[in-house]
């Protein structure tokens, strides 16, 4: 604790906590908060030194564990001081921004420049731009935009044993060597620790106008889709919801929206939202973005692409900006709304080719009947992307067991229909075991071996993405 202190000071160095994300917590033998690159790499370097476990920790907000200790004598290296950004050229649409600042106020900054940066993963005002790059984090807005990615251009980070090093930077374009910065992008910490980027931005859309549609089962919505898709045009987001999920997070939709999906919403029992003479057994929500009178020439094409099929029950496309922000709020919110219709879910991020999703619909709730849970799913439509979720009961003994079961029944599901067990949570230490499923023992040796070349003595985040 004393050695630690010296590096970092001692008002910036906790003995014995917990730390982790929303899918896990573990103990720390210690958790320092250093205030730049050069003391992440003199942590990194004792604790190489040390033989330690080191385990990068940002805003919690992850879904898979990364962020959990699994030995107890590791040290928590919290990122959230590293805040600043270390330059911005507005008129070059680019940042230099720090690990520990977070992916809002990335946004926040972009946007008062009249720029966007576009990955817009959950919890915005938690999560850090370290995490994201760290997991690789998608959002709804992925479809048109990409994930979080495409949109850095270099990287600063301290690899094993404790050496900063800087690939990429302000430049478009580099193919000087092996592109280490993709490689970092999505390692989970398990190869070292970004501490910070340079961000592409672009200009910021116009108009942003979305669509909502509800169907009359996930076949008729599944069909919508490809005819999206066929279309020719590019919607900046395509999202959908299946019924399940409509029952629990539609009684927080805005009144309009609700209205012209045939929704009529009614007080239950204690206060709780019904559905009353009206339902939404298949949800999309698109979004068409660009300079107003690109927006709207696009819109009008998916609304057209909308109605040619069968199956449409309804549809609403706002414009006033209070009325898109409110719809994409209550998106938002989707995840909450179910996680307390039992108060607990397990909620996984597999993926599918698109021509598969609806098989990966219905084989959830067909996985969740089998083992006893209450089933749905949601998520990014056009990137094949499903939250497929258990709904449990926290106090409800063997339910967490049955969930584990069903998940593992669901990765089964989407390796079958030719996906992966994560499109953008990562792996962690929740699905460590499952990339020996989805990759040949070749892919797999390949990979371990980039562990042991960056990381030879095996304390980067050890136990997270390796199975």
């Amino acid at each position: 604790m004393r050695e630690l202190a010296a590096i970092v000071g001692p008002e910036h160095v906790e003995e014995a906590v917990r730390v982790g994300d929303t899918a896990r917590t573990g103990r720390a033998r210690a958790r320092v908060r250093p205030a730049d690159a050069d003391e992440v790499a003199a942590v990194v370097s004792w604790c190489y030194e040390h033989d330690l476990a080191v385990v990068p920790v940002g805003g919690g907000s992850g879904y898979a564990g990364g962020a959990a200790p699994l030995d107890a004598e590791a040290v928590a290296l919290s990122l959230d001081r590293l805040s600043a950004m270390r330059s911005f050229d507005p008129g070059l649409w680019r940042m230099e921004a720090e690990a520990g600042m977070t992916t809002e106020t990335v946004a926040r900054r972009a946007r008062e420049s009249g720029l966007l940066f576009p990955p817009d993963p959950g919890a915005a005002e938690q999560s850090q731009l370290g995490g994201t790059i760290a997991t690789n984090a998608g959002g709804p807005h992925a479809f048109k935009y990409g994930v979080t990615g495409d949109w850095v251009t270099g990287l600063e980070a301290v690899l094993a044993p404790g050496e900063i090093v800087r690939v990429g930077g302000p430049v478009r374009k580099d193919v000087a060597g092996y592109d280490l910065r993709a490689l970092l992008t999505g390692s989970e910490g398990t190869l070292g620790v970004v501490t910070a980027a340079w961000l592409r931005l672009v200009p910021a859309p116009e108009a942003q106008l979305p669509i909502a549609a509800a169907f009359e089962d996930v076949g008729a919505g599944c069909a919508a889709i490809e005819r999206v898709l066929a279309s020719g045009e590019v919607p900046a987001a395509i999202e959908y919801l299946d019924e399940a999920t409509m029952e629990a997070a539609g009684g927080s939709l805005p009144e309009e929206p609700a209205r012209a999906l045939g929704m009529r919403m009614a007080s239950g029992s204690g206060g709780a939202s019904s559905y009353a003479n009206g339902r939404a057994p298949f949800v999309l929500l698109l979004e068409a973005d660009g300079a107003r009178e690109e927006a709207l020439r696009v819109r009008d094409a998916l609304l057209d692409a909308l109605h040619e099929g069968e199956g449409l029950l309804g549809l609403t496309a706002p414009e006033a900006p209070g009325d898109v922000r409110a719809l994409w709020r209550w998106r938002a919110g989707v995840s909450h709304a179910v996680t307390a219709r039992r108060g607990a879910k397990l909620s996984e991020d597999v993926a599918v080719p698109l021509d598969r999703l609806r098989e990966a619909i219905e084989g959830t709730l067909r996985i969740g009947e089998r083992h006893g849970l209450p089933a749905c799913s949601w998520g990014h439509a056009g990137d094949g992307n499903l939250h497929s979720t258990f709904l449990l009961a926290a106090d409800h003994p063997g339910e967490r067991e049955r969930a584990d079961a069903a998940a593992h029944d669901l990765f089964a599901l989407a390796l079958e229909l030719g996906g992966t067990v994560t499109g953008e949570h990562g792996i962690g230490v929740l699905k460590a075991r499952q990339l020996r499923h989805q990759w040949t023992p070749a892919a797999v040796a390949a990979h371990r071996a980039i562990k042991d070349a960056l990381d030879p003595k095996g304390l980067l985040n050890p136990g997270k993405k390796l199975p």
